[in-house]
């Protein structure tokens, strides 16, 4: 069983962790409840393989209230998102979901975000859980001094449920009756239902499979949670939803970059990246201006880049930091993240930045002092 650790920018609290407003749901359904990020939040409840291929085959649930929601709202709010993040955001329509990176004045990744075009005036976006504090100081740093667009912070009143794989809207449908189903990427305020919750809805999520994010006040998220779980959907933690993302290649902050305002003391910054070394197929449009955009635009193809590696033998697992090398046992790079994945048959994989390879290129992965590993290179998704 495996987790990635801590983003290197979490800092320690005395304070008690956070409990989400679906705690006592959790300790009901006998969960095993970690500190992530100062939220008290399940790691399993089972364990992280059966969570893990539940999702595939069933559906998983997933409580994400450690996540922010912010609220950006203005006459011109589409555009001065798109001056200060790498998408082309005038280019979203409502009701159309998007993903972006933010990047800092000299080109560092500071934090991605999905996003949602609400009408022409609104967008709801949802920041990392480390990240909240981080990235609400620097939207507050680049809004127009005109005020003409507005920022709110929804994330303490907010409680977010995903609800993830091929059986996501049968069990939607029979939690709170037709007519909620929202498509791939798009956004919807959630209607008169079974239930009467209120809020909004998102054909969004991290696993990689068709589903749902939930957005509702924390007064109704109780009963929308036992509702989904008595319709058949399973309860999944922060482990096998590490799992899951990363056998569809989806980054972590903190894990697979981090800004270098942000890193240790002593921190070599190898993840310090930008959004070209990311190598994320969409987010990413060069056909507009944007802070940072020199060092994305300025880099030689032989530079180190985002790939994902599977074991072609076996031998110690990959594991966040194992070094990468050509055949001939030359360094050529580095994994951020490495675990066995549960649908190919707890084969090894991982993601990393590595320079001068192409897909189908052969590597080694240094698993341990004594063992390296024959490892091919592919572009994610593994699964």
């Amino acid at each position: 069983m495996f987790i990635e650790p801590a983003p290197q920018h979490t800092t320690m609290s005395d304070q008690p962790p956070v409990r989400t407003a679906l705690y006592e749901e959790h300790l009901a359904l006998d969960a095993n409840m970690v500190d992530f990020h100062g939220f008290e939040l399940p790691i399993w409840y089972s364990n992280i393989k059966d969570e893990h291929l539940a999702t595939r085959a069933g559906a998983g649930l997933f409580d994400v209230s450690h996540m922010g929601s912010f609220r950006f709202s203005g006459v011109d709010v589409r555009g001065w998102l798109e001056r200060v993040s790498t998408q082309r955001v005038t280019s979203i329509n409502p009701p159309r979901c998007a993903y972006t990176h933010f990047l800092d004045q000299d080109g560092f990744l500071i934090d991605d975000m999905i996003f949602a075009v609400v009408s022409e005036t609104e967008i709801l976006g949802v920041p990392n859980a480390s990240m909240i504090d981080v990235m609400w100081s620097w939207f507050s740093k680049h809004l127009p001094q005109d005020g003409s667009v507005v920022m709110e912070n929804l994330s303490e009143a907010t409680s977010i449920m995903a609800l993830q794989g091929p059986n996501a809207k049968q069990i939607l449908d029979a939690t709170m009756g037709d007519g909620q189903h929202i498509g791939r990427f798009k956004w919807r305020e959630l209607t008169e239902n079974k239930l009467g919750v209120s809020g909004w809805i998102q054909g969004t999520g991290y696993t990689g499979e068709a589903g749902y994010e939930i957005f509702v006040p924390n007064g109704d998220a109780p009963v929308l949670w036992r509702t989904l779980v008595a319709n058949g959907a399973t309860p999944v933690g922060l482990g096998a939803r590490d799992t899951l993302r990363l056998e569809k290649g989806y980054l972590l902050s903190g894990v697979d970059f981090c800004s270098p305002s942000l890193a240790p003391e002593g921190d070599d910054g190898f993840l310090a990246r930008d959004s070209w070394e990311t190598n994320v197929p969409f987010g990413l449009d060069l056909d507009h201006d944007f802070i940072g955009k020199h060092r994305v635009v300025g880099h030689a193809e032989t530079d180190e880049r985002w790939w994902g590696i599977k074991y072609l033998e076996k031998g110690p697992l990959p594991r966040p930091g194992k070094a990468v090398h050509s055949l001939d046992n030359q360094p050529i790079g580095r994994l951020s993240s490495g675990a066995p994945s549960p649908c190919l048959d707890n084969t090894g994989i991982g993601i990393g930045y590595i320079a001068g390879v192409n897909e189908g290129d052969e590597v080694l992965i240094v698993a341990s002092p004594r063992k390296s590993v024959r490892a091919v290179v592919v572009r994610p998704p593994f699964y």
